[in-house]
């Protein structure tokens, strides 16, 4: 099984390089620039065939692939009379469209996985089935004694198996967030709507006051079921939108918390120390942590796809941030070259001068070749660390 997880990841990388490609392939084409070549992996040719003007492939090596645009630097020669189709002539705007598609796909790509997992899979809720009631509320470390008060569920004859429908005539729809309502109810009395044996009874109970990791609440002593729950379109929207943020919110910190791990990796790939669970993990690493995830005896087979697919989807959110970062040869290298030429044309507006040439991207071909060895550096110490220092996750 955990081969089988190796196997799906590696596929659904494969997959969310091709529809970043794609990204930049339609927006190229919807603006008339050339495309010449669209393939995945790279190496000697496996595959090819031509479709008009482009050339679409396989290659033998899956690390990636590349959607070649005509025209991406002043030195690049064009066909005679396709000399406008050049992506170094199409305006800053076109330029930006096309150099971010990439990106936006795998956060779009994300938010669809999400949607999947939340409509088609479900995910593991606390519901508002009782599964156990109290016999008390014990006070700080005591335990429940014969001469101990029942808890107020109990001494209100709530059952396991009751489902609670509503809480003071308001129905429960995300027990998670209605039962904010029992804990700030410390002392007062709540009036439950119970399903019970295909009834409908109505019992009053009053919380009890607790001191809960120094918050007060107010506790009935009641143990809710948990069980995976599927979501209707409308809620598993909300819910993928809001986990989308966490997780571009999440990659931009693991972006700028990156140089402060490397010694932390270092230590872990060179020198024997454990590895942190929370830092640094390259793709390898990630394939592995889905195949334990996948292979998992602790895990229902809903919980194991679930897992994998907020894996994939992590991953398009931090891949799609990551190509966005202002540096060569990354897309957002690019896009930073690109919004340089449009302040320089702003500027040379104001002064009353023609429209500057583009800035030759080959000049700043020493910085992109420091970017692409640290990067290269980072990727070799990552591979080397996930193979002779794999994550562990113990499931």
């Amino acid at each position: 099984m955990e081969f089988i997880g190796i196997v799906a990841f590696v596929v659904a990388l494969l997959f969310s390089v091709m529809v970043h490609e794609f990204g930049h392939y339609i927006t190229a084409r919807k603006f008339g620039m050339k495309v010449t070549e669209f393939f995945l992996g790279f190496g000697k040719r496996i595959w090819s065939t031509q479709r008009g003007e482009t050339e679409f492939g396989i290659k033998a090596i899956p690390a990636g692939g590349y959607c070649r645009i005509s025209g991406m630097t002043v030195r690049d020669e064009m066909d005679l009379g396709e000399e406008d189709r050049a992506f170094i002539k199409a305006s800053s705007g076109r330029k930006l469209i096309v150099l971010g598609a990439g990106s936006f796909l795998h956060f779009v790509l994300g938010f669809v996985i999400l949607l999947i997992l939340f409509i088609g899979i479900g995910t593991n809720r606390i519901t508002p089935q009782v599964a156990q009631v109290s016999d008390c509320i014990p006070i700080a470390s005591e335990a429940c004694s014969s001469s101990s008060e029942p808890s107020p569920a109990k001494a209100a004859g709530v059952k396991p198996g009751d489902y609670i429908m509503a809480i003071n005539n308001k129905p429960v729809e995300n027990w998670a967030d209605d039962v904010q309502l029992i804990r700030d109810s410390a002392g007062k009395e709540l009036t439950l709507s119970i399903y019970r044996d295909g009834e409908k009874i109505t019992i009053n109970v009053t919380p009890v006051q607790r001191e809960v990791n120094g918050e007060v609440r107010g506790i009935l002593g009641i143990i809710n079921e948990v069980a995976n729950v599927r979501s209707d379109p409308i809620k598993a929207t909300k819910d993928s939108v809001s986990l989308s943020k966490e997780f571009l919110v999440s990659s931009v910190k693991s972006l700028i918390s990156l140089p402060a791990k490397i010694p932390s990796l270092w230590g872990q790939t060179f020198q024997g120390e454990e590895r942190d669970v929370d830092g640094l993990i390259g793709i390898v690493g990630a394939a592995a942590v889905s195949g334990q995830v996948t292979s998992s005896d602790q895990m229902t087979w809903s919980e194991r796809i679930g897992a994998f697919l907020l894996i994939v989807a992590s991953l398009n959110f931090f891949v799609g941030v990551f190509n966005l970062l202002p540096i060569l040869p990354l897309d957002g290298g690019h896009m930073a070259v690109a919004i340089a030429d449009e302040i320089r044309a702003f500027f040379a507006r104001l002064r009353g001068r023609p429209r500057p040439s583009p800035i030759d991207v080959n000049v700043l071909t020493p910085i992109t070749m420091v970017v692409f060895v640290l990067l290269a550096v980072l990727t070799v110490m990552l591979l080397v660390a996930d193979i002779i220092n794999p994550v562990n996750l113990n499931l």
